[in-house]
């Protein structure tokens, strides 16, 4: 990911010329703690007290400043706005604007530098076991033993290849922010040195600075933080930073109060969202990196959680070293007291540090994942960062965005209802007709009801009714109406008019002055008490999850032949008919994939921006408990503490802001010590997509929340995260099998080897024999990403452990040296190889006992299981240990033998070997089952 460059929201410096960072704006944002000195000394305790974590229930000192000074102009009268940003009415002077952008710069959200190729290089490269390789290589050469360097450095150089092909290009992180500031904005300009003339004119929105008038119109984009200055109808969607599909009315005329919420101010209009409807005038406040998308975007990549697995490898590496560095002084020094022979020793040591190395775990780690990436490829997903698959595994909280995941994202019809809560077919066919006749634009809405209709068997015969006239929908009035008539059934020469209305509830209700009774045709007044009623039934609705409009009519009688083009058919004295009941129905694979991903031990919570009444709903539907359920605004009034308790327990998180779903994730890792994926699509969720362990986006959500996502589903389908679980399991998995199993067979072979070189005083084998028998054990790792795991391991998370893999080698190596040195004494005392004349025969047997060694110990460590008996390895696994134990056994009786100082072995050596692996299996098996009965625990 690249480097954010986010300068401070509000500078310190004094700056008198500067509009928008005069006095009184300092007063406004500072004035919290400006006469209390102590505060500072206690948030600096409290930040010492806290070691540093996430503050889950409070804002950031920078969020605090700029809520004070959008708060400050939103209960501000507009005279007095123009004041703190030091402009004027007429706006500002050309001269003025090129000084203040050459100040801040140009109008951007983040300053962001991608990330070249070399830095993904170099990411792949930077391994502490590649570092350990390249290392010995280069001894290696110095000690003329080049085909180990060769052999180390091709390790080195797939492992980085792998990496570096997968990973390159995948995140270009905030790039597409640019999408909001790329078109021209209209903005009043004064000009004229004597005579000010007021001018209007087209830039950049990268050329806007505060305190510039922009003039909007629908389709337009804000591109700061805008105070409204003038507006007429206006209807803003703030989907990019709420998430809600619903839009938001604003006006100029009016102040707020402090109670309401950010993004619900209506006299404030954000960057990045855009006007819907209406028209208006309004004083740029902030721009840049000072707007409120920008300080929500502050927060990328600056607190991602660290990788859990990849601290654990740079800690294995750290002990390898460290028991190198001994282990290999000493036998150099033992050596070289015997042999007199520097190189030959310093060659020897060398050699056993390539022995002590994992020289495979860059590569089966890569390979492992690569081999992930590919099976998840084919379940329609993209992998981005290759660690995220590895995370899938360990990942125990799924946190949901519901539109458009858990949902259809699309409306089905569900009541027609009359007055009294009734199903009255009356209201459907009105409301069917209203949808059938209108033209001017049809929404999501109208579909529902007419597919209801015709999915249903309904014929409300609509060839019988002929359009006079349509007023369309706005989003001031919120509501359609259509004028129709047909002939009267028993005069063909008269006919009924009607004007049929349907939109909003309480749109519709305003233009009701009756009500009907559908039973009984029957119309009353349209009382207080029946409107309230009406308002409390659809309360209890709204509660259900289920989204309502309302249904009215009125009579025009006419006589055709009469009709005049300009007839006066405003909407006023209807009569109320009912409502109509929608909802957003969740996907039929949901309710299986959450309980699936349930029983791997995966559980979900929803943070959502839209309602919680439709929240409950949608969750009720797919099966999440709703128990504990909490809104934004409930979590802005609570302190830390209950904060992290409250982000806890809720399932259902609704109406967040993209801030408040950062934090949640946030407390979840640090407080709640859980390794959490986050699934979402808008530009809303790219504050969580990346603080997440896991980022999930969709390919048809929007360009930021791909860029920040570390897998992209090619669809919404909650199953493919399953198989992703799985494959990360897998991976895990045969990831812990190599590192526990490399590290253990590498530290007894290492001992061994120190043992019987203080023991014998000479090599028990030659630097060509240790390294021959090094590399074929490597090449037989290489087929462990193949591997299987048992089926009650991808069952639960899977979590690297600091404690585990230290207690697992002070359990499990020693056995490896017990049959080592049982080895080496049966050669002293059976065959008498204790002296220099039987050299070759205690190395040809040593050979052999620790390659079979190394290559059969997968097979005890892979499973908690019996091996060869109750379970079996993967065919590539168990091909791979019988080629290398094949190769190892006959190089003696081959010419590469001889050459390499072998001889052949008699058979009563090989009869030994039996009984010696048989035991080790046997007391290996011993030490298993202990240890899990201690630890409940193996892999």
């Amino acid at each position: 990911m690249g480097t954010f460059k986010i300068p401070t929201i509000f500078t310190s410096k004094s700056h008198p010329r500067l509009p928008y960072q005069n006095t009184i704006r300092q007063n406004l944002v500072d004035k919290p703690e400006s006469h209390n000195g102590s505060n500072r000394v206690f948030r600096f305790l409290r930040g010492l007290m806290s070691g540093g974590k996430i503050d889950g229930g409070s804002r950031t000192e920078a969020e605090e400043k700029l809520y004070s000074w959008l708060y400050a102009l939103a209960q501000s009268d507009k005279d007095l706005v123009f004041e703190y940003v030091r402009s004027t009415e007429r706006g500002l002077s050309f001269t003025e604007a090129e000084r203040r952008l050459k100040e801040n710069g140009p109008n951007v959200p983040v300053d962001f530098s991608f990330p070249s190729w070399w830095h993904f290089l170099w990411s792949a490269f930077f391994h502490p076991f590649n570092i350990i390789l390249i290392v010995l290589s280069v001894i290696s050469y110095i000690t003329s033993d080049s085909p180990n360097g060769c052999i180390m450095l091709v390790l080195v150089l797939i492992s980085v290849c792998l990496r570096f092909y997968q990973e390159y290009g995948s995140s270009k992180a905030a790039m597409e922010l640019s999408e909001f500031v790329r078109c021209p904005v209209k903005v009043q300009r004064c000009a004229g040195r004597v005579v000010q003339t007021e001018l209007v004119v087209q830039i950049d929105q990268r050329d806007i600075v505060p305190g510039d008038i922009i003039i909007f119109e629908p389709g337009d984009l804000f591109p700061g933080d805008v105070r409204l200055l003038s507006s007429k109808h206006l209807v803003v969607s703030q989907a990019s930073l709420t998430g809600e599909s619903w839009t938001t009315e604003k006006t100029a005329d009016i102040r707020e109060n402090q109670s309401t919420p950010l993004l619900d101010l209506r006299n404030i209009c954000f960057m990045g969202t855009n006007v819907v409807s209406g028209s208006g005038s309004g004083l740029v406040v902030s721009t840049g990196s000072k707007t409120y998308m920008s300080t929500m975007f502050s927060n990328i990549g600056k607190k991602k959680p660290p990788n859990e697995f990849e601290d654990g490898v740079r800690r294995i590496s750290y002990v390898l070293v460290a028991v190198m560095l001994v282990v290999v002084t000493i036998i150099v020094i033992t050596d070289y007291s015997t042999s007199r022979d520097l190189s030959e020793s310093i060659l020897f040591g060398v050699s056993v540090a390539s022995a002590l190395t994992p020289q495979m775990l860059p590569l089966i780690v890569n390979t492992s994942l690569a081999k992930g990436a590919l099976a998840m490829a084919r379940d329609r997903c993209i992998i981005k960062s290759l660690s995220a698959i590895r995370n899938m595994g360990s990942m125990d909280i799924l946190c949901i965005d519901k539109t458009g995941t858990l949902t259809m994202n699309r409306a089905i019809m569900v009541n027609y209802l009359d007055s009294w809560g009734l199903d009255k077919e009356k209201v459907l066919q009105f409301a069917f007709l209203n949808s059938y006749f209108k033209t001017d634009q049809k929404y999501p809405l109208d579909d529902a009801i007419l597919a209801h209709v015709y999915t249903n068997g309904f014929r409300f015969q609509p060839s019988k009714w002929k359009k006079l006239d349509e007023i369309p929908f706005d989003f001031i009035r919120r509501r359609v109406s259509i004028i129709m008539e047909r002939e009267e059934d028993t005069d063909p020469h008269s006919f009924v008019r009607v004007m049929v209305t349907k939109g909003a509830l309480e749109e519709v209700m305003k233009v009701c002055s009756f009500m009907e009774n559908v039973d009984s045709g029957t119309i009353s007044p349209f009382s207080p008490e029946q409107y309230q009623r009406i308002i409390n039934m659809t309360e209890e609705i709204s509660n259900e999850g289920l989204r309502v409009i309302g249904v009215a009519t009125k009579k025009l009688e006419k006589i055709r032949y009469e009709r005049k083009d300009n007839d006066d058919t405003s909407e006023s004295d209807m009569v109320f008919l009912g409502l109509i009941t929608f909802f957003d129905p969740p996907k039929d694979s949901a309710k299986q994939a959450l309980w699936r991903l349930a029983e791997k031990g995966v559980k979900a919570k929803v943070l959502t921006g839209d309602s919680l009444s439709l929240s409950i709903r949608v969750c009720k539907e797919v099966g999440i408990r709703t128990t504990h359920v909490v809104t934004g605004p409930e979590l802005e009034l609570l302190d830390q503490d209950a904060f992290h308790e409250t982000v806890k327990t809720a399932t259902v998180l609704a109406r967040l802001t993209p801030t408040q779903k950062l934090r949640v994730v946030q407390s979840l890792q640090t407080i709640g010590n859980h390794i959490v994926g986050f699934l979402g699509d808008g530009v809303n969720d790219s504050l969580a997509l990346d603080a997440a362990h896991v980022g999930i986006s969709v390919d048809s959500g929007a360009s930021v929340a791909k860029d920040f996502a570390d897998i992209i589903l090619l669809e919404k389908d909650l199953n493919v995260l399953i198989a992703g679980v799985e494959h990360g399991r897998l991976t895990f998995g045969n990831t812990m099998k190599y590192i526990k199993m490399s590290v253990i067979a590498n530290l007894g072979s290492v001992l061994s080897i120190l043992i019987a070189t203080l023991v014998l005083k000479y090599e028990p084998l030659t630097a060509r024999q240790l390294l021959t028998q090094n590399f074929l054990y490597s090449v037989g790792q290489i087929a462990i990403p193949w591997d299987k795991m048992e089926d009650d391991y991808v069952k639960v998370p899977q979590r690297w452990s600091k404690k585990g893999l230290p207690m697992f080698i002070l359990w499990n190596g020693p056995v490896c040296t017990l049959f080592d040195v049982t080895t080496l004494l049966f050669l002293w005392f059976y065959y008498k190889a204790d002296s220099l004349e039987d050299l070759v025969f205690f190395h040809t047997a040593w050979f052999i006992e620790g390659l079979l060694m190394q290559t059969l110990i997968i097979h005890l460590i892979r499973t908690e299981k019996i091996p060869f008996i109750q379970e079996f390895a993967s065919w590539p696994v168990l091909c791979s240990t019988v080629l290398v134990s094949a190769i190892g056994i006959a190089i003696p009786f081959t010419p590469i033998g001889a050459v390499m100082g072998f001889i052949k072995l008699p058979l009563s050596y090989f009869g030994f070997l039996v009984v010696l692996f048989i035991g080790y299996f046997v007391v290996g098996q011993v030490v298993k089952r202990l240890y899990i009965f201690v630890y409940k625990t193996w892999l």
